[in-house]
């Protein structure tokens, strides 16, 4: 059975929460009749599950021997399989792969690919709905550039959704970096992208639902 623990960028929120529900729940108590303090005890509970539950952070390792398998960055549908003009870094056309994350995914992003970070940059922007296409370029969002030890070059970008209120990304350049690492969190609604050679095969189709850190999403060709 897979541990479930809570992710390090949910417990400052849920321990502010807790002390939020505490002092309403204290107020009703003192100033109301029971019957209320029942109601307000159980929407309590309810929502310390929820959050608890949202920033949740699954035990997930991935044994590949293949270093060209890119793994899924996160959990979520794929709404987006196409070639794409990528201008912000590489200048040309690339194949983008999308997935987009609602509330109820684990919101903890992971590598995709194991390499090194050669960029890294955040950008100000809207908060458009993650799962339109012009959230790509015109939401608030973090770009990572990894190449592999071969020397291909994958960028992955998280993005943030309408709810979305925090884009976290670990990577810095000139990390190593490997699968089984947490790459970000997004918090509250959000989409990644991942962009790849145009002669990368890709494993995934438009509605799948992936696995961040398990299902494979593609091979580069290496």
């Amino acid at each position: 059975m897979k541990r479930i623990r809570v992710h390090k960028e949910g417990r400052l929120i849920l321990m502010v929460l807790l002390f939020v529900l505490f002092i309403l729940n204290l107020f009703v108590y003192l100033r109301f009749p029971n019957v209320l303090l029942a109601i307000t005890t159980l929407v309590s509970a309810g929502v310390m599950v929820f959050f608890a539950y949202f920033f949740r952070n699954p035990t997930r390792i991935m044994e590949i021997d293949d270093p060209s398998l890119v793994v899924a960055p996160a959990d979520g549908r794929v709404v987006v399989i196409e070639p794409t003009d990528e201008l912000e870094y590489f200048g040309d056309q690339r194949i983008q792969i999308s997935i987009f994350m609602s509330i109820f995914n684990v919101h903890a992003n992971w590598y995709p690919i194991a390499g090194k970070v050669l960029k890294t940059k955040h950008h100000k922007g809207r908060h458009l709905a993650a799962y339109l296409p012009k959230s790509s370029h015109e939401n608030e969002r973090s770009t990572i550039v990894i190449e592999t030890p071969s020397k291909t070059q994958i960028l992955v970008r998280q993005i943030a959704g309408a709810l979305a209120q925090r884009i976290v990304t670990y990577a810095h350049p000139g990390i190593e970096c490997h699968l089984n690492e947490h790459l970000g969190f997004i918090k509250f609604g959000s989409r990644v992208d991942v962009f790849l050679p145009m002669d990368a095969e890709i494993y995934v189709t438009v509605g799948e639902q992936t696995t961040g850190n398990e299902t494979i999403i593609a091979r580069l060709n290496e």
